[in-house]
């Protein structure tokens, strides 16, 4: 039987949830998007340019409520939760268009709410309308994070090992196993024991983040993201070899439990409870271009991730309990990031090949009555097309302003000096990628910086540039603006 404090906290949930459903109905609707993303995918930025753009109000055309100009303001209100820290996009803003930089990435929740004043279209209320919609910004690594709620220290210990038998894996994982192998788990309870074997587990996850299979982080993601947890006992635990079904007390592998069990219940659990539990829909932000040019295993990394992803969620169709009492996320999207390093003739390849990584799960997923969308988007375009010719060829290219130290063949740019590159092209067939059609490393991916913008005639900014990110804001939300 669940311990009282397991109902406790479903109650409280079940309280909070009510609260806002009642609130959405009686006095003003209001829609909860979350958005995360795995390694490098561009949350930031994203976040960044949706405020942007709805503030701003700057032409959309895929978004319908903008397009059919019943869309009267934006505007960014107090959030709702005192207790999540702000999301700082006047920073984020001018490191985008001031200093043409890219943000630092998410590394905590952050949160913002926007009043959107819109017109309805009619049925039976007509006339303006105002939603509010609050964003949640969190970390990837924080939802692959909910897999652990389920499982037990010696099933994680086992598991995790596992792992480092993939693919591409060994060198990364060897530092830390010959540590593994010096470590008794029923030997004496030792402090400094267990943070040289936390040490060496960090070192081996940091590796992962680093590598071409970054894509898949292996948890707990609050490793590489302490934040105020920095040095924590809650953070100074690992995996141990050779545990049986039972461990015993007083030893190193009982207190790796313990703490193991201790970031569950203050950690995972409360953002689960207080955060993505309260979510009505979700973006997912995927860098698939960098999982591609890693080859076949990040691919296949790439898409047990978003499984694991998707399995995490609550979702399907709400009924009017489940509205009041269990809210589910009834949509998530999937959106390819910076599309704009290819061609637009391979925008659509990119698309394909993402909603192949993701069938398995949308399958399940829209059994449940839930709707999964995919898009190949760049919320900041950082390019624009051009072409190059290489002797009697003419190849379809980008050209943007490469960062200081980007090496494009033999040429290595100072952060000023425009290039235009030919990045390559996606096989017509996603299964051909996922078979190994594009040679990893084959692919020319610099790291641009974002586009110069010039003001209009009164000194407001100018218009982000984007790729479907107005599409992406369709899906989401347009059909609660109408």
């Amino acid at each position: 039987m669940p311990p009282l404090s397991d109902f406790a906290a479903q109650a409280g949930s079940a309280i909070k949830a009510f609260a806002e459903a009642s609130s959405d109905l009686l006095i003003q609707p209001t829609l909860r998007l979350g958005v995360t993303g795995l390694a490098r995918s561009g949350k930031t930025v994203f976040t960044t340019a949706l405020i942007h753009h709805l503030v701003e109000g700057h032409q959309l055309p895929a978004f319908t409520p903008a397009q059919e100009g019943r869309l009267r303001r934006a505007r960014l209100v107090p959030q709702p939760d005192d207790d999540v820290p702000r999301f700082p996009f006047e920073e984020h803003f001018s490191a985008l268009t001031g200093e043409r930089r890219w943000p630092r990435s998410t590394d905590r929740i952050s949160q913002f709410r926007l009043a959107i004043e819109y017109e309805r279209t009619g049925g039976w209320r007509t006339g303006p309308g105002t939603l509010n919609l609050d964003v949640v910004d969190y970390p990837g690594e924080w939802l692959l994070d909910l897999a652990l709620i389920e499982q037990s220290y010696v099933g994680w210990s086992r598991a995790t090992i596992l792992g480092t038998r993939r693919a591409g894996r060994a060198a990364m994982a060897a530092p830390w196993l010959d540590t593994l192998k010096g470590l008794d788990p029923d030997g004496p309870l030792d402090e400094l024991v267990a943070e040289r074997a936390a040490d060496a587990f960090k070192a081996y996850l940091a590796a992962l983040r680093a590598g071409p299979e970054a894509v898949a982080t292996t948890p707990p993601g609050r490793f590489l993201m302490p934040g105020d947890l920095a040095g924590s006992p809650m953070l100074t635990f690992a995996p141990l070899d050779r545990l049986g079904e039972s461990i015993r007390p007083d030893s190193l592998a009982a207190l790796m439990e313990r703490r193991f069990e201790a970031y569950k219940a203050k950690v995972v659990v409360p953002f689960f409870r207080d955060h993505f539990q309260r979510v009505d829909r979700q973006i997912v932000l995927v860098d698939v271009l960098s999982a591609v040019d890693a080859g076949p295993a990040a691919l296949a990394e790439l898409e047990e991730a978003i499984d694991a992803v998707l399995l995490s969620f609550r979702i399907g169709r709400n009924t009017l309990f489940s509205y009041f009492f269990a809210p589910r996320a009834d949509k998530i999207l999937f959106a390819a990031t910076k599309a704009d390093h290819l061609h637009q003739t391979s925008h659509d390849r990119l698309d394909a090949l993402l909603r192949l990584l993701v069938a398995r799960a949308m399958r399940r997923t829209e059994a449940a009555g839930a709707r999964v969308g995919t898009v190949a988007l760049a919320s900041v375009r950082a390019t624009r097309e051009t072409t190059v010719h290489d002797g009697d060829l003419v190849l379809r290219a980008v050209s943007g302003t490469p960062e200081t130290g980007e090496q494009v063949g033999d040429d290595i740019f100072d952060g000023s000096t425009e290039a235009a590159v030919f990045p390559g092209e996606l096989p017509a067939s996603a299964e051909a990628v996922l078979e190994g059609a594009v040679p990893p490393g084959s692919l020319r991916f610099p790291r641009f910086r974002p586009p110069v913008l010039k003001p209009d005639a009164l000194g407001r900014p100018g218009d982000l540039p984007m790729i479907r990110l107005d599409r992406a804001m369709q899906f989401l939300i347009g059909d609660r603006l109408s």
